[in-house]
């Protein structure tokens, strides 16, 4: 097979989808490996590096997708990239649909076979792909909510640790997964006061064992989430449900209810955000106010860390992309439960419930189109 890896062209984002441990896997398997020129510069992966392992070095993205079989990119593909897809071929990225209509419509009028990193789930319920970038955005979050809290950035001006005599910050994080378990130990590591709101008492029975005791648990619900946003210095969103809309928990109006210059950094507006004011951001421009609390929306977080975010996601989808590589996309969906489940779009038909369910559209059987 023919495995692609164009640049990544999303502002400020400068993973890339393989390193060359990864190339060099492929390679030894028998596929051939382009990747286009640059692309795992901004990861600290030279052409060079890449070419040692018997992958092409193509001049641009053209003619990445134009030769591959297989794509594989780290964020999902933009629109000057939707005229290069074409009917057949294999994107395996981080698609993210049900956030973004026009986005899903361009992959369906391609025709080509979409599997989403997001959406491959284990038995278990465990999301392997998303996992690691899960992981870095919730230490993320914390680390830039403390920077826009500072007064220099128009925050209260409150260290979250606090010092002696002083009382620490609050942090509220809405969900217990896996960037509000991250979120946590980081934000408890720094000495905050630490919520954290979960829907599943297993789950928080399972935080109860595992958390410092400056974390307190919640269960959540609408007066919960209102009672603890009034008194919160920082809010961290980490709300997910797996390849739908993230529900809106956090309100317009209960923004006016929130103390001025507290900081929301809402880690699930890749699926539209679970707070209702929230709009993606870059790292260039991160942030914006609205009545008095400032809004961070950046939708690719791990992208301001690309050298560890690159190593950490190809550590969990080389496996899935030999499989693929190795199999063909049909058979090996047939063979891995798991990687079924990223399955969202084949042929222009849309076969993840959740996205069709975002727009309104008809969802096939995905058993039934690969049968």
């Amino acid at each position: 097979m023919k495995i692609g890896v164009p640049k990544e062209i999303k502002t400020n984002e400068n993973r890339v989808a393989l390193v060359p441990a990864g190339a060099e896997a492929l390679v030894a398997a028998g596929h051939s490996v382009v990747i286009e020129r640059g692309a795992g510069e901004g990861s600290g992966f030279s052409d060079e590096l890449y070419a040692k392992t018997g992958a092409r070095i193509a001049p641009d993205a053209d003619a990445v997708w134009r030769d591959a079989d297989m794509i594989m990119k780290v964020k999902e593909p933009i629109e000057p990239e939707w005229p290069r897809m074409r009917r057949g071929q294999t994107i395996f990225t981080y698609f993210h649909f049900a956030a973004d209509e026009a986005l899903t419509r361009a992959h369906l009028e391609s025709g080509a076979v979409c599997i989403a990193y997001e959406t491959v789930e284990l038995p278990s319920r465990e999301l392997p792909l998303l996992t690691p970038m899960s992981e870095v955005a919730g230490r993320m979050a914390v680390q830039e909510g403390a920077k826009y809290l500072e007064k220099l950035y128009g925050g209260r001006g409150v260290l979250l640790g606090g010092v002696p005599g002083v009382l620490p910050a609050r942090v509220v994080i809405l969900g217990g997964g896996i960037v509000g378990i991250n979120a946590a130990k980081m934000a408890a590591g720094m000495g905050a006061h630490v919520v954290i709101l979960d829907i599943s008492l297993e789950r928080l029975r399972y935080l109860s064992d595992v958390m410092p005791a400056n974390v307190s648990l919640l269960h959540s619900n609408r007066f919960a989430v209102l009672e603890q946003i009034q008194t919160a210095d920082l809010v961290v969103g980490a709300v997910l449900i797996p390849g739908a809309k993230a529900p809106s928990l956090v309100r317009r109006e209960d923004l006016k209810k929130m103390q001025p210059g507290s900081v929301i950094v809402d880690v699930a507006v890749d699926q539209g955000g679970c707070v209702e004011t929230i709009k993606p951001t870059t790292h260039e421009n991160p942030t914006y106010v609205i009545d008095g609390v400032i809004h961070y929306g950046v939708a690719n977080m791990p992208g301001a860390v690309p050298r560890t975010s690159t190593l950490a996601l190809t550590n969990a989808t080389l496996p899935y992309a030999l499989q693929l590589a190795n199999k063909g996309w049909k058979a090996a969906v047939r063979d891995n439960p798991a990687l079924r489940k990223g399955l969202n779009m084949i042929d222009g038909k849309v076969v993840y419930p959740a996205v069709a369910e975002a727009f309104g559209l008809e969802s096939m059987d995905v058993e039934k189109v690969i049968a």
